[in-house]
């Protein structure tokens, strides 16, 4: 597979890692760091070292887990670069998933103003979202990568061999994100996926959703306009993850979170943006064929509306979403009412 061209950087998929030692090679750092979690750092670092034989580096590990991605986690890394001593020159290597891979990007984009960084997706939720695209960013106060920065990474090594390190679980929260790219940009994947369901799960699905990805950042770098179609299903996703994150004893990974999210906003794409009965009767259909019923609470409403009325897409206090025409073709910028909201909310639960 060739690499992908981004906006300024490439992503590899063929001996991912190789090029990774051979992008190190190539550049003058100064110094060089890896970020991992407990996870990677057993499961992922190893590979890594394989193929950085000869190449000097620091390690600066956190805890993983969403609820960890937060100011005080940066202040943390940021201490340990000042404590290593990193300059401008230096290298930032985000070796996991979409925590390490936003929040790493967030201290590196900040860091003495900005350094370099890499990334090196492990889950497959940061392979095919996360670490493409030039999101870097941070929860607070229970809201999503509220705080961040539009900064791209020189470079993206995306070596599938690490997805051998999930349980079915993580595989199926990023699955989400291979469907969503489906939904709102190409109805053959969509149905490919939708056939091949998370342990059909190949090289070329992976590789197609991120050429949608790139293709959709490409074109609006800045999420000004078509960008915003990503967001299909995070507008009440995000609201239900955040909300399981502070409230419940076993929180939501992201798919599974966006997944409600995806039927929620699928109802509101029939009722407000043309989407048919047939085209929202098989999206509820491969929603429901991977991922388990979640227990939406009535008495809940009101906070995830809270948590909604936090979201970066909102003008003028109104409440903004992507929402699908059809599959494959989404729109942006349609505002919901409360009561229409609480209604696809009352639909999730009654599917």
């Amino acid at each position: 597979m060739k690499p992908i061209s981004s906006i300024s950087y490439p992503i590899y998929f063929q001996d991912s890692l190789g090029e990774l030692n051979n992008f190190i090679s190539e550049n003058n750092y100064s110094k060089v760091f890896i970020l991992a979690d407990s996870n990677t750092e057993i499961h992922c670092l190893p590979a890594v070292q394989d193929v950085l034989k000869d190449i000097d580096y620091d390690l600066i590990e956190v805890t993983p887990g969403e609820e960890n991605k937060n100011i005080d986690f940066c202040i943390g890394i940021w201490r340990m670069l000042l404590d290593f001593g990193a300059e401008r020159s230096s290298l930032m290597i985000n070796l996991g998933g979409g925590v390490i891979t936003d929040m790493g990007g967030f201290a590196a984009s900040t860091f003495k103003r900005g350094i370099d960084f890499v990334q090196v997706p492990t889950t497959l939720l940061s392979q095919v979202d996360a670490s493409v695209g030039g999101k870097t960013g941070i929860d607070m106060d229970s809201v999503k990568n509220i705080i961040g920065t539009f900064t791209q990474p020189k470079a993206v090594f995306i070596h599938t061999g690490f997805l051998s390190t999930l349980d079915e679980r993580e595989i199926r929260s990023g699955f989400a994100e291979v469907i969503k790219h489906g939904l709102i940009y190409d109805r053959s994947l969509f149905e490919k996926v939708r056939t091949a369901g998370p342990e059909g799960l190949n090289d070329d699905i992976i590789y197609r959703s991120v050429e949608i990805k790139n293709e959709v950042v490409k074109e609006d770098p800045f999420e000004k306009g078509l960008r915003k179609i990503l967001n299909f299903g995070h507008t009440i996703g995000h609201a239900v993850e955040s909300y399981s994150l502070s409230h419940g004893h076993s929180p939501l990974l992201h798919g599974e979170a966006i997944a409600i999210g995806f039927i929620c906003e699928a109802y509101l794409s029939f009722k407000k943006n043309g989407l048919s009965q047939a085209d929202l009767d098989e999206t509820v259909a491969a929603i429901r064929a991977v991922y388990p019923v979640y227990n939406l609470k009535k008495e809940t409403y009101p906070a995830l509306l809270d948590i909604m009325k936090n979201d970066k897409k909102n003008s003028g206090g109104n409440i903004s979403f992507s929402l699908l025409s059809e599959i494959g073709t989404c729109g942006f910028d349609v505002f919901c009412t409360e009561e229409e909201i609480f209604e696809s909310l009352d639909y999730y639960s009654s599917k």
